[in-house]
């Protein structure tokens, strides 16, 4: 058996079938994989399984035969070597103790959620570990990139990085997800690439507030920028190598999110710059924006390791104590002069 087949005869299943869990299935589906879908809705599992394509979260993609749609999540995970774990932060720790019973030793886990829990300021492979009976921890990976869900669909080129404690691990994920249109590196920095994923989210809406305000492309860029630094700070602080966030799961998926009109989190920046009321924005959509519950954790998380993070504050402000887009950008365009590079990243 060479080593396509070898790959092909694993058994693959994907919990969470959103937009982006969708495409990462269908992407492996193409590839040749079996890949059973756990779908929390009804209504998704018979969109996928009637019509053949996510009518609800990726509207416009056909779905390969080879994804089948179900909703037990025991008849979904059992006999399957790769989990691929893509639910919302908020509902990864609930929905792995519902899978927590069917966890074997033989099996690998992938998170491709991006988000830090809140009230334990976990990352979502440290909710991984901290929930399922795994006894080796090097089977836990993630992966995390500038990749819109619906572009991958598509089979547009996208890269991104999956990262594990264990190179042989990032490698065999690497190779599993590996196509002529999904091109993978590997890390060691878990943290880093976590890090990377979720704050970027939170930047991102700051970034949609600078557009819908319409303060132009010098703000913007001037917004990432400073934003990146604020995500290295807090990577560094948990730990993480300062080199991770100039990558891919750190500049890469920034730029993207910040910029790209396909972005949720940015969407919701936009409307809150706008004048829009946070609660109406969240009534008019389907799909979670994750920076929106990401943004406390990291606000209490820097306050917790005594660092600065301006932006992400600000956006806290805005979010859940409702103050006006104009008061925050006055605050950080009036804040304290200082040099530009921090002196203690590494």
């Amino acid at each position: 058996m060479n080593n396509q087949e070898k790959f092909n005869n694993t058994g693959v299943c994907v919990i969470g079938a959103g937009s982006w869990g969708t495409s990462l299935a269908n992407l492996l589906a193409v590839k040749g994989f079996h890949v059973n879908l756990w779908c929390y809705e009804q209504e998704v599992h018979d969109s996928i399984a009637e019509k053949r394509e996510n009518k609800v979260y990726l509207p416009g993609i056909k779905l390969s035969r080879h994804i089948t749609p179900l909703t037990d999540i025991k008849e979904a995970v059992e006999g399957k070597k790769l989990v691929v774990l893509v639910v919302p932060s908020h509902v990864m720790r609930e929905t792995l103790e519902r899978l927590s019973p069917y966890v074997t030793d033989d099996m690998v886990f992938v998170s491709a959620s991006k988000g830090i829990e809140n009230d334990t300021y976990k990352t979502m492979t440290q909710v991984v570990e901290d929930v399922l009976p795994i006894k080796n921890k090097k089977s836990v990976c993630v992966l995390s990139g500038p990749s819109f869900a619906k572009e991958l669909g598509e089979l547009k080129p996208t890269v991104v990085t999956v990262a594990s404690s264990d190179m042989n691990t990032a490698s065999y994920v690497q190779k599993i997800f590996a196509s002529s249109y999904f091109r993978v590196y590997t890390s060691d920095d878990v943290l880093g690439v976590e890090a990377g994923g979720a704050v970027k989210n939170v930047i991102a809406i700051a970034s949609g507030v600078v557009d819908g305000m319409n303060l132009g492309l010098n703000a913007r860029a001037a917004l990432i920028t400073r934003g990146l630094v604020e995500i290295r700070r807090l990577g560094v602080a948990l730990g993480a190598n300062p080199h991770t966030f100039s990558g891919l799961s750190g500049a890469g998926d920034l730029i993207l999110t910040c910029t790209g009109s396909l972005s949720r989190n940015h969407t919701v920046g936009v409307k809150l710059g706008e004048g829009k009321k946070l609660d109406d924005i969240l009534k008019e959509m389907r799909m979670v924006a994750e920076g929106i519950k990401t943004a406390k954790s990291v606000y209490h998380l820097g306050k917790k390791l005594g660092i600065e993070l301006p932006i992400c504050e600000e956006i806290y402000e805005v979010l859940y104590n409702g103050e006006k887009p104009e008061r925050s950008v006055h605050r950080l365009m009036t804040r304290r002069l200082k040099h530009e590079i921090d002196n203690d990243l590494g």
